[in-house]
């Protein structure tokens, strides 16, 4: 079991963590929630080991493995993808050179009843289990590539060189690494930010079969919703518990936060009733001792303290643009390739004034390419765009925090992007996205994620654009600031084009919703909703699955009846040995979790045999999994 106990972190005048204490049971699946900034990443770092505590303890049991996915990724970039994902099994070797060492080290020890003794029996039942996760390494790539092609990498893309990636991608491979070292404990920053529809679907399910302790970091609701059944909210330096998802988690914060904005006001009436008694009282020579008495009774008292998100939130409107033509843009028979490699064609599209589109479909499907063809950031390879009259284009990218200069400051930045006539509303427009004083002097480097995306849409309002073209703009946005896009982006009154995997965000958002697949465009008269009722289907992922279930009936029919009845036997006959293996497992984990287990003289051959049945297990699931998947 993960412990934090009485942490407390302090970066120059603010704290960060106040004390906080909390722990995480075994296959516990638990959402940290609160705004940017609040801290959430700095709990995984903490656990991780990649920072440390001013003050408080993080504690763990022994061999307890830990992985974890941060939003900067730093990947080695000599080797191909396949490579690099197997080098997860380089503690594969460690951990049988280990196993060796101890097996050496009880044919010759007596010690039978010592603590020391237990320890070596506690590590070896560790080590095995590890190992009974992870087989050998004869099954290390069979499993490797599984993992790449549920993240997205196609067969072609095995030996593709990592150099040749672009972020995105080399993060699916740090994630594939991840999932191959079968970890105890999962921390995960923002994991679906580069994931597409159809990786979001597979990662989901794997993160409801891990059988470890997951904490996640995310901004997918449906993600936290269907994965987790804990959150835990960071506000203020403080934490809240709630043993909940994150949508129920969202109604039980509102009936807290109603009572604490009562007890708020409450306790406020009773410091200016008190504040007026001590002004009265200081002015005579007989009342003064009362009156520091008093004073000092406010200084000890527990102050009520509202997370200024109640009060305070990011502001945006877009400003009026100039009226462009009727016409927007009108795109006839367009493709794109990259030598051998075709990413669409036959493309048309027309785009009327006022009108907002959503780009959906898979990552490499063209939505990103067609986006900056449109704002002129790539050409095309055939066909014909035309933009229309008087129509003036605000792109932000993808990669938009990342364009922006680190050692720029925040002020900076906005002065090098902002017309002559904007130069005296800069310190304003910051303040709207939550960047007031002294902020306004931080280099651009020591901002977060959502810090540099709230910066980069900052910059978006110096011009007035007719024409807004988006992808992906709420990636490292919490979830307050993406609703109040949302807002803005229903009120602005020009021109829309958005790239987006988020259909809580699109929905109601567009009235047009264009779907990329196979190389060709496909337009829909509604938004996402209405694009999912014609796709006949009731989420958003789910046009991923049904694809899925296409293909594999397609392979079904390869098969012969005979070779179908086959592969159904043996399916049972696996499925019956699982389930007469798991009993035997959890009969002797009945045992195990005796506190006089290990008294018992045959303690350590209990727990070889319990590491042979995790092994057998493992090894029936595998065959199940092949089996079923040739059906």
């Amino acid at each position: 079991m993960l412990h934090l106990l009485d942490i407390y972190i302090q970066y120059g005048d603010r704290i960060l963590l106040n004390n906080i204490s909390f722990s995480a049971k075994p296959n516990e699946k638990i959402g940290l929630a609160g705004r940017n900034g609040a801290g959430k990443s700095t709990i995984l770092k903490l656990i991780a080991g990649d920072i440390t505590p001013d003050s408080g303890k993080i504690s763990f049991p022994n061999g307890y493995s830990i992985g974890y996915l941060h939003q900067d990724i730093k990947i080695k970039e000599d080797k191909t993808v396949l490579e690099e994902a197997l080098t997860a099994f380089d503690q594969l070797n460690a951990i049988e050179a280990r196993l060796e060492e101890i097996d050496k080290e009880l044919q010759t020890r007596t010690d039978y009843e010592s603590d020391a003794y237990m320890r070596v029996l506690e590590e070896l039942a560790t080590l095995n289990d590890h190992l009974t996760h992870m087989g050998d390494m004869s099954q290390a790539q069979a499993k490797t590539e599984r993992i790449l092609k549920g993240l997205g990498f196609k067969h072609s893309e095995m030996n593709k060189p990592v150099a040749q990636l672009s972020g995105g991608w080399k993060m699916r491979i740090e994630l594939a690494k991840i999932l191959l070292s079968e970890v105890d404990l999962l921390l995960l920053d923002e994991p679906t930010n580069h994931l597409d529809i159809e990786s979001i679907v597979w990662f989901e399910d794997y993160l409801k079969s891990y059988s470890g302790t997951l904490i996640l970091i995310s901004h997918d609701v449906r993600l936290l919703d269907n994965v987790t059944t804990r959150t835990i909210e960071v506000e203020l330096g403080k934490i809240y518990d709630y043993k909940a998802n994150y949508s129920q988690y969202l109604l039980q914060r509102e009936e807290r936060r109603t009572l604490l904005q009562a007890q708020y006001e409450n306790q406020q009436k009773t410091i200016k009733e008190k504040e007026r008694v001590i002004e009265r009282f200081r002015a005579k020579a007989n009342k003064a001792k009362m009156a520091q008495s008093m004073m000092k009774q406010l200084d000890r008292m527990d102050k009520i303290e509202l997370d200024d998100a109640h009060v305070k939130s990011m502001r945006i409107k877009f400003p009026d643009p100039m009226r462009s033509g009727d016409d927007v843009l009108k795109i006839k028979d367009l493709s794109k390739s990259y030598q051998d490699l075709l990413v669409f064609q036959g493309a048309n599209l027309s785009v009327k004034r006022g009108e907002k589109l959503a780009f959906v479909g898979q990552n490499g499907q063209g939505k990103t390419t067609l986006a900056k063809i449109i704002v002129n950031e790539l050409e095309n390879s055939g066909g014909t765009l035309k933009i229309g009259h008087n129509v003036q284009i605000g792109y932000f990218a993808q990669d938009q925090d990342k364009r922006l200069t680190g050692e720029n400051t925040l002020l900076q930045t906005m002065e090098n992007a902002s017309p002559p006539e904007m130069r005296t509303k800069l310190r304003s427009i910051l303040g709207a996205f939550l960047f007031s004083g002294e902020d306004v002097d931080k280099k651009v480097m020591v901002l977060s994620g959502g810090e540099r995306m709230r910066l980069a849409l900052a910059v978006l309002l110096l011009k007035p654009m007719n024409l807004l073209v988006m992808d992906e703009p709420t990636n490292h946005l919490d979830m307050t600031s993406k609703n109040i896009l949302k807002q803005a982006l229903l009120d602005y009154p020009g021109t829309l084009i958005l790239v987006s995997h988020d259909r809580d965000f699109l929905d109601g958002l567009t009235d047009r919703t264009i779907e990329f697949r196979d190389g060709r465009l496909k337009e829909y008269l509604g938004d996402i909703n209405y694009f999912l009722e014609k796709r006949a289907v009731d989420d958003f992922r789910s046009i991923e699955q049904r694809a899925k279930v296409t293909k594999k009936k397609k392979e079904e029919k390869k098969l012969s009846p005979n070779q179908k009845h086959e592969i159904k036997k043996e399916i049972q006959r696996q499925e019956s040995k699982i389930e007469k293996l798991e009993l035997k497992i959890s009969d002797i984990e009945i045992k195990m979790a005796d506190p006089g287990f290990y008294d018992c003289a045959d303690s350590a051959k209990t727990i070889e045999k319990h590491s042979q049945l995790k092994q057998q297990l493992q090894e029936a699931m595998n065959a199940w999994e092949e089996a079923a998947s040739k059906l």
